[in-house]
């Protein structure tokens, strides 16, 4: 059981860190610790999936809770069905993207609001540890509601589109297929690799590892498709790539999807620090409050209800939506970007075009021995420049700006450069690298 517990999640490799046995405890520690009277779970295409939901409801049901068993889903959907089922809490039974052995679960209270490690998963795992449940006299039940015909009607009302756009969607043997099942007749669709398969046979499903969209890529400029989607395990996450078979990178696609959404008229979009500048200048170009956000969906859910935020995207390609209880949903980003292709009449690599204005680093990660060490010694020689400390150490120039995070959960410092040429960001990340891993 050991390590299992994140900043995020809880998640380990079955069944040597996560098994039947742990699972009921968690549940029996997640009814003590939200006192939740009806839950939703869901999960995902994992073979272990199935005894870990029968392990998980036992340990809720015999603290009294009901549980609603969602069955296969995304997670964009078990957020929905949290939502709309008008439950006190969620679960959602998935590794993500991380390789078959692993599993996990994504909790949530009512409203699809997350439960992260400084709201709650720290005081359940100390639950678990010492077994400090309270016994029940009540015992809850079980039943079962397929959620996807109301999250398949949800995603079409946002539908505006014109004709059928052409597109390729890699489903990586995942949730995907689960996520946009309710809108698949609205595209001509190109599937690559749709079968669920819970040992993920083709690639991982992944996105940010940019090799995991080699297919993709090649199949969307053999088809001459429209654009193409590439989801992860659980469906959380997106990327996505333009008609020319290239890569968008994660913070523009923020931009572009902006675009689209504030043609309803002005609101306000959160973006990921870590996102280019041209993602703040294009929202605020079309008529949006931009503001910057820390890293980490709970942080961001939480600031988008702050604000009140129609919108935010992550670096990482979660995108959020506050349709979806401010959480993720990648069938209304794909939706979305459809809208805006068919409206705009352009194709989705002269809609990137003009955003591809800067060049940035990308994140890159160093592992350090002293991490408060490191962050001191940049602090003081980038005092000169405009510094603020949301997330990790941002500094702004006229010309090129910088972020340097620490890891949630490991020594790693994480580092990404951005300016308007090429030789300043080089010679800066370079500068930043050296004063990193000297």
């Amino acid at each position: 059981m050991s390590g299992i517990f994140k900043a995020y999640d809880i998640r380990g490799i079955y069944p040597e860190q996560l098994n039947e046995t742990t699972a009921e405890a968690i549940g029996r520690a997640y009814i003590e610790f939200t006192k939740a009277k009806k839950v939703v779970v869901g999960h995902d295409m994992r073979p272990h999936s199935n005894p870990l939901f029968d392990a998980l409801a036992k340990g809720m049901t015999e603290q009294g809770a009901d549980v609603i068993d969602l069955g296969l889903c995304s997670t964009p959907m078990s957020y929905f069905a949290n939502a709309f089922l008008k439950a006190d809490g969620s679960i959602m039974i998935t590794a993500s993207h991380n390789p078959g052995e692993w599993n996990g679960f994504k909790l949530c209270i009512d409203h699809a609001i997350p439960i992260s490690g400084a709201t709650g998963i720290a005081d359940i795992e100390k639950i678990v540890a010492e077994k400090s449940w309270s016994p029940s006299s009540v015992k809850g039940k079980i039943s079962t509601f397929d959620i996807a015909p109301e999250y398949g009607r949800f995603l079409r009302r946002h539908s505006k589109l014109t004709r059928k756009p052409k597109i390729v969607v890699d489903y990586a043997n995942a949730m995907g297929s689960y996520e946009i099942a309710g809108i698949e007749d609205l595209f001509e669709i190109i599937p690559l690799y749709k079968e669920l398969d819970g040992t993920f046979p083709n690639h991982e499903a992944n996105p940010l590892k940019l090799d995991t969209l080699d297919a993709i890529r090649a199949k969307v400029r053999e088809t001459g498709a429209e654009f193409g989607a590439a989801f992860d395990g659980d469906a959380d996450r997106c990327g996505f790539i333009d008609d020319r078979g290239e890569i968008i990178p994660m913070d523009l696609f923020t931009a572009l999807l902006a675009q689209d959404i504030l043609a309803a008229g002005p609101a306000t979009i959160l973006y990921d620090l870590r996102s280019s500048w041209a993602v703040k200048e294009c929202i605020e170009a079309h008529g949006g409050k931009a503001i910057m956000s820390r890293v980490g969906h709970a942080f961001i859910k939480n600031q988008m209800r702050q604000y009140d935020a129609v919108f935010a995207g992550e670096l990482s390609g979660h995108y959020y939506f506050k349709e979806n209880s401010t959480a993720e949903c990648q069938g209304l980003a794909l939706i979305t970007l459809a809208n805006l292709v068919c409206k705009s009449g352009k194709k989705v690599s002269e809609l990137v075009a003009p955003l591809r204005k800067y060049f940035a680093s990308g994140e890159i990660n160093s592992k350090v021995a002293d991490v408060p060490a490191v962050l001191a010694k940049i602090k003081a020689k980038y005092t000169d420049g405009h510094m603020f400390e949301l997330d990790g150490i941002s500094v702004e120039y006229d010309n090129w700006w910088f972020n340097v995070r620490a890891s949630n959960t490991e020594p790693l410092l994480r580092l990404i450069v951005e300016a308007k040429d090429q030789a300043t960001m080089t010679a800066k990340r370079d500068e930043l690298l050296q004063l990193i891993r000297s």
